[in-house]
C-alpha cells in the first residue's frame, strides 16, 4: 500500500486531535531514526499506524485478541494496552505490512518489553514525547532524547510507572521488563 494511501485509511480511523497526534508521533519518529541511526521510512510506518485500532470497541478488539492468538494477558490490564497487539496485527493483516521489526514496534508501543530494538525504542519514545503532549516532565524528557536515546526512554519508563503507581493501577509485566532491562542496560545493571 501507498504512503498516502495509508495515511487516508489510519486518518479515517481516529478523531481528527488523535490524527494530530500520529502526525506528531511520525515526526518525532523520523527526526529519533534520523538521530540514532534507524532507517526513517521503517520508523514513519510504524508511527502511522501505531494507534489505528485505538478507537476500535473494546469488544472488536477482545475479539481480535482471542481470535487470533494475540498478547492475551493484555486482556487483565488496562484496556488501553490492547489496541497495540491489534494495531499489530491490523497492520499486517489489513494494511500488509511485513516487516517484523516494525509489527513488533507497534505491537509494543504502548507497553514496551525488555530487549527492546532501535526501532521500538524510538516509536515507544516518539509516542511519549510528540510535540502534542504536555504534561509534568515531557520537556526534560525531550531534551534527553536530543542527547540519549536509552536515557530519555528510561526516564520515561520511570515516570509512566510512577504515573501508573499513583493512580493505583495495576502496571502490565512487560513495562516493569523493558524499565529493568533498560536500568540494567544503562547503569550497568
Amino acid at each position: 500500500m501507498e504512503r498516502q494511501e495509508m495515511i487516508d485509511r489510519v486518518s479515517k480511523e481516529m478523531p481528527e486531535r488523535r490524527w494530530r497526534h500520529t502526525e506528531g508521533v511520525m515526526a518525532t519518529a523520523i527526526k529519533l531514526a534520523e538521530r540514532y541511526g534507524e532507517d526513517p521510512e521503517r520508523a514513519e510506518l510504524a508511527a502511522i499506524l501505531h494507534d489505528v485500532a485505538k478507537y476500535w470497541g473494546i469488544e472488536k478488539q477482545k475479539s481480535i485478541i482471542v481470535d487470533n492468538g494475540l498478547r492475551g494477558d493484555v486482556l487483565l490490564y488496562d484496556k488501553e494496552l490492547w489496541h497495540a497487539p491489534v494495531g499489530a496485527w491490523v497492520a499486517e493483516h489489513e494494511y500488509g505490512v511485513e516487516d517484523k521489526g516494525v509489527l513488533d514496534a507497534i505491537c509494543y508501543h504502548t507497553s514496551g518489553r525488555s530487549g527492546m530494538t532501535k526501532l521500538e525504542k524510538i516509536v515507544w519514545l516518539a509516542d511519549y514525547i510528540e510535540p502534542g503532549r504536555d504534561f509534568p516532565g515531557v520537556d526534560a524528557i525531550r531534551t534527553l532524547a536530543e542527547s540519549s536515546l536509552e536515557e530519555a526512554l528510561l526516564a520515561a519508563l520511570n515516570a509512566t510507572i510512577s504515573f501508573l503507581a499513583a493512580k493505583e493501577k495495576k502496571i502490565y509485566p512487560l513495562t516493569i521488563e523493558a524499565r529493568d532491562s533498560m536500568q540494567s542496560a544503562n547503569k550497568g545493571g
